[in-house]
Formats: C-alpha cells, structure tokens, sequence
C-alpha cells in the first residue's frame, strides 16, 4: 500500500471512529505530522528524549524546535471528559513555531463544528512568543472564540500555554529560568550491550545469591529457642550446602539476553504483557525454593517478592522452567525457573526489592515452624539511566490552574452572567406572583413574547446557551470516571442555567425551563406565532394519538442514555436528534442534511405548536422525570375544569391538559396561558357566572328598595376578577 492510500485510510478510520487513539503519546502523533508543519524547512523528527518528553525537530542535522504534547505536562480535559492532544513546537528563544490538534473528543466539534474550522484555530498559535506570555501571566494574546465552542477553545488555548511555558522552563528555552526537578529517577536503558559471561554478572551486582550451609541454617532455628526445631537439625554435615539461590531481573533486555539467551529472550518477550517484569530464580542444594505446595494449592508459599510496602506472590500460571542458561560458564543448577510479576504490582524495576525465602522446619506430624532469610537485588547503575521527571504540575498545582481559568471566564462574562440572573428573577417574579402577573391577558402575551426573544436571540443565538442531553451524558461519564467540576464551570451560562433547572424542577418542574428559557422552543413558539398570524391552520391532535407521541421521546432518551454507558462517542453522534446545535448554535451554517432535518422539525411546528418539544425532545424527557418529584402545585383550577368546561384544554398550547380536566406536569411548558383562562371574564364559564351573579345581586331591587345616596359607597361596582373562594381551588 502506497503512503498517500494508507494515510487515506488512516483518515477515513479517524473520521469513523475520531476518539480512536493507537498511542496517546507524543512518540505515537508524530509519525502523523510533517515536520514542515512544525517548523517551516524542517525534514524530520529525532528520538523523543528520555529527561522531558520533547523531541528535536531536524533540519538535516540540525535542530530548529522542540516539539511537545500538551497533555504530557498539563491538564487538557475537555467538556467531554477527555483529554484535547495538542503537538506544538517551540524554538531555541521561547517562540511557537507551529500547533496542531492530533485527537480530541469533544462532542460539538466531533459533529457541530468542521475540524478544519478548530484545527485552523489551533494552528494559528504559531509565533506566539511565550517569553511575553510568561510575563503577563499567560494573558498576552487575544483568545479566537469559536461559536459554539467555547469550552473547547479554552482548553485548547490554556494548555497549549501552559505546556509551552513549562516546556521553555524545563529546556532554559528563551532565557526562561529552569523549573526545579521533581526529584531524581531512574529507569531502563534499553541500549545497553549484553555482557556475555557469568563471572561478569556475578561481579557487578547483575545476579545476586543468598546461600546458606547446613550448619547456618541449624544455627538460626537453634537461636530460635524453639527445643522442637533444634530437637530435628538438618541432615549433613556443617558445610553441605542447604541452599545456594541466585537471582536476576531477566526482563531487562542485556540481562536477558546475557542469561537465557536470544531464542529463550524472545520467547521471554512473547510471555510478557505490557508493565510486566520478569525475575530468574537458580537454587541448587537440598532446600528448594519452589517446594511442592504449589502443586496442590498453586502458589509458590516459600517465596515472594517485596518492594517497599508491596509484596508480590507468585502462582503457577506465573511460572516457567528454563532448561537451558545462555551462558556457557554457567553453574549448573536443579532449579532454574522464571517468574512473572504482574503488571499491578506497581513494581519499579529500578528501585530496590527483595526475594524473601520462607525457610521450614517439621516439628510434629502437622506442625511445622518457619525462618526468613532475604536476597536483596538492586540492578547495577549501568543498565539504568537517569531521567528528569516531566515537569508536570503537582494535583494542587494542576488544580489551581484550572480553577484560574474558569475564574478567569467568569470575570470576563461579567455583564453575561448579570444578565442572566436577571432574567432569571424576572422569571422567578412571574411564577411566584403568577396570578397578578397574568391578570392582563394582552400585556402577559407581549411579555411572553418578549422573554422569548431575549431567550432566542440573546441566550441562545448569541450566547450559545443551549443545554442538551448531551450536557447529562457527559456528567454522567464524569461520575463514572472521576468527577470535577472544572469543565462543568469553563461556561458560566451554560452552568449557571443548570443549575436554575435543577432548583425550578422541585417547584414547577420542567416547564421553567422548557417553556421559557430553551432557545430552541422559543424558536418553535415564535415561528408558530407567525404562522397563526398569516392564517397558518392549526392542527389539534386526537387525544389518544397526543399521549402516544408523549412517550417516543422518552423512549429517545432511554435508548441515548443506555447507548452513553456503553459508548459516550455513538451517543453523543446519535444526540444528533437535537437540532439544537444546527438551529442555535451554529445558526443554520452546517451540513444540508442537519439543515433539512432542523427545518423539517420547525416545519412541523407551524401547524403543531411544540411539535417537537412534545413529540421527540430527549432532553424535556430528562427533566421529565425527576420532575415528577416537585413541591408545589402552582396552577389554579376551579372544580369544573374538565366536566364540563374544556376551555383550557382546547386552548392549551401543547395539549398537556387531560380532557378531565388535570393538568400533566410531565408535559406542561408553563407557558401560563391556563392561568389567563382562569382570569378570563371573556372566556372562563366560573368567572363569567360569578360576575353575572354579583351584578344581579348589587342591582337595586324593583320593590322600593332605597336609592343609594350620592356619597354612599357604589354597591353595584363588580370587582373585575374577584373568585368565589367556594369555587376556587389551589
């Protein structure tokens, strides 16, 4: 296969599949990357090096850059919950010679937004001098908001920033002063040549051995005090051997190839999963260390591995006999055995540890008394290499970071941030004092229509505001993998409106928001109201037929949420059911296929008010459901709503009055209209009674009754909208 059709391939696999990532590694982007892309002339990349994860971007010999991943050295979790990877290159003064966004999981840009549109972005980060950006506390640039995405781009913005001053620190770039290293470590080197002979691993620390002669092992159970174990001494003289152990860190690849050879090395390798290590066991003389009870039980009792606080024993499935030793002055020895040490361990093959022997004695017919005698092992300093710790900020470090960046956001939104509160005690003012505030029928419609608006052109259009189920798959994903609220905070609208949804849902259930603060259904309700006004007919669904189109889209949500719990990527593709990010955020400028299908929807909604609202929503079904758990029942009724009057039902905007005569709460938008109704003196049969009942009963009668004087109070003035608290219920 040529490159240019495996790249091919490699694109079309990506655009399937963007979250697949083969090795979210510095080392496994770059093969992807021209380095012309990273530095104008430049023909290659050399090895990523050992002490901070950068490689050297080449001209010939030369080196022009450094180049970097962000996520190496900071936080870059995204509003998905995953990280953003960002290569960058920096050069010798402290300058970005080119970015380029490699991988990321964010859900609007994976669908809303072309790549091309973030990657130009991105890119446009080259020539950033971070020397400026470290004197001004990284806020010396202008941030190139994307609409729609303004989480992502905050993100991508502070940690290519941050990566890049930390980079600069760690290589003295740009007479940036060097951060202090996290402390010395050590690890592999891979490069180091194989010795060749047993004298020499013997010699330098390669293998080490414990060994023990009878006469020593005597003497330590007699110390013991125990008259049972000195009553059975081993057999032999003082100075046979009782056990001579040699043991060595085969999985280091001179080691292993020195002791088992290259045959027994490969398949060594083969044996091997990824973080695990190996270490060879030899013993000769009349103890073993393997024993037999591994044979019934299968573990290995009379041996372990102990590294720190972490001890580590072996079962028989972790176990291989070597028959041969790769070298030829090699002892000769009875047991020769591999064993493997998981990768969950948490072992650190340069740091120290020690094979543990559990010696044993029989003192009875079942009793038996134990010693323990240690090999220690440290691998010798010339298979190791020192390495620099990347400088990575600490947890309380990294965590300061992003709390300044969405504390910076939210100081920057400060007249947004006041705006939306204000709107939202406005609309607190209304629910509470619903019944002054629907008095004028005419003036609670301007109103309405108004707060519609604003919610469409101001939060939605312009602030981008729009929550979606989207927003509840990915703080479910956030449970499940390690909660934060730092991506949850990067937009404060967004936040802010969440958490007005949460409290509303205990008073007036999801209606708060639906009804007025979605900007997509004040989308759907401004356009129906042009519609009507240009003699659109109007279709009322049959009864039976309406509650049926109420359950689809909480079938909707069910199938979206149980899709997010096995894949949030497909879920967040099949989220697409929301024309929310076509119609608000990206304000029609996409695809034609998510074009036609949010139009269809409005379409749709010229002739059934809220027809998507009340038929295929996922998110209204959402708050649905924990809706059903609110306090307060705030709308009126009168007893005869529903038999005999269905004023408000047939009047009801989304059809969410039973023909009974109860409201849905499910289904309600609390749009309010009911509450006109049970006000009105035009319309609502109670209020027209009572009116007519007291106009009867303050008319003068025609049997003499006395003419009121000029300055006696005028009984026969009816009060516009008093109700008869014998007919009114809450």
């Amino acid at each position: 296969m040529s490159s240019a059709a495996a790249r091919l391939v490699l694109a079309f696999v990506l655009l399937l599949f963007p979250t697949l990532v083969l090795a979210e590694t510095l080392a496994g982007f770059l093969p992807d990357i021209a380095p012309s892309d990273l530095v104008a002339g430049a023909d290659a990349f050399g090895p990523v090096r050992q002490d901070v994860p950068v490689a050297p971007v080449l001209q010939g010999s030369e080196t022009l850059a450094w180049a970097f991943l962000t996520s190496d050295f900071v936080g870059t979790t995204g509003y998905s919950g995953k990280p953003i990877h960002v290569v960058a290159a920096i050069s010798p003064d402290a300058v970005l010679t080119g970015v380029q966004l490699v991988a990321h999981s964010e859900p609007i840009v994976l669908i809303g937004i072309p790549d091309a549109r973030m990657r130009e972005m991105t890119e446009n980060y080259a020539g950033l001098d971070l020397k400026v950006e470290a004197a001004e506390g990284g806020s010396a640039h202008e941030l190139d908001i994307i609409s729609g995405a303004t989480v992502t781009v905050m993100v991508i913005d502070d940690s290519i920033v941050r990566a890049g001053l930390k980079v600069a620190r760690a290589l003295g770039l740009g007479g940036l002063a060097p951060a202090a290293a996290a402390g010395p470590r050590r690890e592999i080197d891979p490069g180091v040549a194989p010795s060749g002979d047993w004298m020499t691993l013997s010699g330098d620390g390669t293998i080490r051995r414990l060994t023990l002669d009878i006469g020593q092992i005597n003497a330590a159970f007699a110390a013991t005090g125990d008259d049972r174990a000195i009553s059975r001494p081993e057999p032999g003289a003082p100075d046979d051997t009782y056990i001579d152990m040699h043991a060595a860190l085969v999985s280091v690849p001179a080691i292993g190839k020195d002791l088992l050879g290259p045959r027994e090395y490969a398949n060594l390798e083969a044996w091997l999963e990824d973080g695990e290590h190996a270490v060879l066991l030899l013993g000769r003389g009349a103890y073993s260390f393997k024993g037999s009870g591994y044979v019934r039980g299968g573990i290995f009792d009379r041996i372990q591995l102990i590294q720190g606080d972490t001890s580590v024993r072996f079962f028989d499935k972790q176990n291989k006999r070597v028959l041969d030793l790769g070298l030829g002055d090699a002892p000769r020895f009875g047991e020769q055995d591999l064993f493997k040490i998981p990768a969950d361990a948490g072992f650190d093959p340069a740091e120290p540890f020690r094979i543990q022997l559990l010696a044993q004695r029989a003192v009875g017919p079942v009793d038996k008394t134990f010693l323990t005698f240690d090999l220690g092992y440290q691998l010798p300093e010339r298979y190791l290499l020192p390495v620099v710790a990347p400088v990575i900020d600490s947890a309380s470090d990294e965590s300061a970071a992003k709390a300044a960046l969405w504390q910076r956001i939210w100081r920057e939104k400060t007249v947004e941030i006041a705006t939306l509160g204000a709107m939202l005690l406005v609309l607190t003012g209304v629910f509470f004092f619903q019944r002054q505030a629907t008095a004028n029928a005419r003036l609670f419609f301007w109103f309405r229509m108004g707060f519609l608006s604003v919610t469409l052109v101001w939060l939605g259009w312009m602030m981008n505001a729009q929550l979606s189920v989207v927003n509840l798959m990915a703080l479910t994903g956030a449970l499940r993998t390690g909660f934060t609220w730092d991506a949850f905070l990067l937009d404060p609208l967004v936040f802010i409106q969440w958490f007005a949804v949460a409290a509303a849902l205990l008073f007036w259930g999801r209606g708060a928001y639906c009804g007025w603060l979605c900007p997509f259904g004040a989308l759907q309700e401004l356009t129906n109201k042009i519609a009507r006004a240009c003699k659109v007919p109007q279709i009322t669904l049959p009864w039976s037929l309406n509650e049926r189109l109420w359950a689809l889209k909480y079938l909707i949500f069910l199938g979206l949420f149980g899709v997010s719990l096995a894949s949030l990527p497909m879920a967040e593709k099949l989220a697409e059911i929301e024309p929310f990010k076509t119609a608000i955020i990206l304000k029609f400028l996409r695809e034609w296929p998510f074009v036609v299908f949010a139009l269809a929807v409005l379409f749709a909604g010229l002739f059934i008010e809220r027809f998507y609202c009340r038929a295929m929503c996922p998110l209204g079904a959402a708050l649905a459901i924990p809706a059903r758990m609110r306090m307060f029942d705030w709308l009126k009724r009168y007893p005869s709503c529903g038999n005999p009057c269905q004023t408000c039902a047939h009047e009801c905007p989304v059809q969410a009055i039973h023909p009974t005569g109860e409201i849905n709460p499910n289904e309600c938008v609390n749009c309010l209209h009911c509450q006109v109704l049970y006000q009105s003196e035009e319309k609502c049969p109670v209020v027209i009674r009572q009116l007519k009942r007291r106009a009867t009963v303050g008319t003068p009668s025609a049997m003499g009754t006395p003419k009121p004087s000029a300055n006696a109070p005028d009984r026969t003035a009816v009060p516009r909208r008093a109700s008869s608290n014998m007919e009114e219920t809450a």
